[in-house]
């Protein structure tokens, strides 16, 4: 058998250590000034990734979460001031059929009522939190069934269509599905904007950390009223 020798090599770890918390170091790396943007483009569509009962409602479910108060609000506004610009609205929520088959290996690790695969086609925890609002007959309702937005949706093709080269991505959880959905938009070559207001999940090292690596590598992440200010100065062309 071989065997690694435990002594001291030039391959030393050479990961960077530190008693800060996830929100310090978040902070601390948003304030550096010579940090490049992506930027806002032409056209924006707003990806609300999954603000269903199951994981807004924490007095209904183990399984929700609040990070801001007003993050249903603040989702409300930028969905409804890029209605008025004529901009697409999307909105996305995880169902799963009653016996999980199109759960895959993500719906094996548990299975409690409160595992992932039990949120089912026409429960209470599929659906989009009461305080939403949601216009089915402009906005597009997907159903996702793995982390990403764009997994096996159409999302991808109604953007194009629409001309959208900016996806503002709302939601949660911050290191789930909201990441997910972040990275996949830059990979298809979207600039990607995170509102922080607008995002959510249980424990705030998860939620900041995530944020932080979401800035450093895959998006803009702002504060939400950057997306009102563009929303509210663009003007179709």
């Amino acid at each position: 058998m071989t065997k690694i020798s435990s002594a001291s090599t030039s391959l030393d770890s050479t990961m960077e250590l530190s008693d800060k918390t996830a929100r310090e170091i978040f902070k601390e790396i948003r304030a550096n000034p010579s940090r490049k943007r992506f930027g806002f483009g032409e056209r924006l569509a707003i990806v609300n990734v999954d603000p269903q009962k199951s994981y807004t409602r924490p007095d209904l479910f183990k399984t929700g979460y609040v990070t801001d108060p007003d993050q249903m609000k603040h989702i409300n506004t930028l969905s409804q001031m890029a209605r008025d610009k004529d901009l697409p609205v999307i909105w996305t929520h995880v169902a799963y059929m009653n016996n999980a088959a199109d759960c895959g290996v993500w719906g094996t690790r548990t299975d409690t009522p409160d595992s992932l695969q039990n949120i089912k086609f026409g429960s209470k925890r599929t659906e989009f939190d009461d305080r939403l609002d949601i216009n089915p007959d402009v906005d597009a309702v997907y159903t996702k069934r793995m982390p990403s937005a764009f997994f096996e949706t159409p999302l991808n093709s109604f953007l194009r269509f629409h001309k959208i080269d900016t996806v503002v991505v709302t939601g949660g959880s911050t290191s789930g599905c909201v990441r997910a959905t972040a990275v996949d938009s830059l990979s298809y070559g979207f600039r990607t904007i995170v509102p922080i207001e607008t995002t959510a999940d249980k424990h705030e090292s998860y939620h900041f950390a995530n944020l932080t690596d979401l800035l450093i590598k895959y998006a803009d992440v702002v504060d939400v009223q950057e997306v009102y200010d563009w929303l509210e100065a663009f003007e179709a062309k």
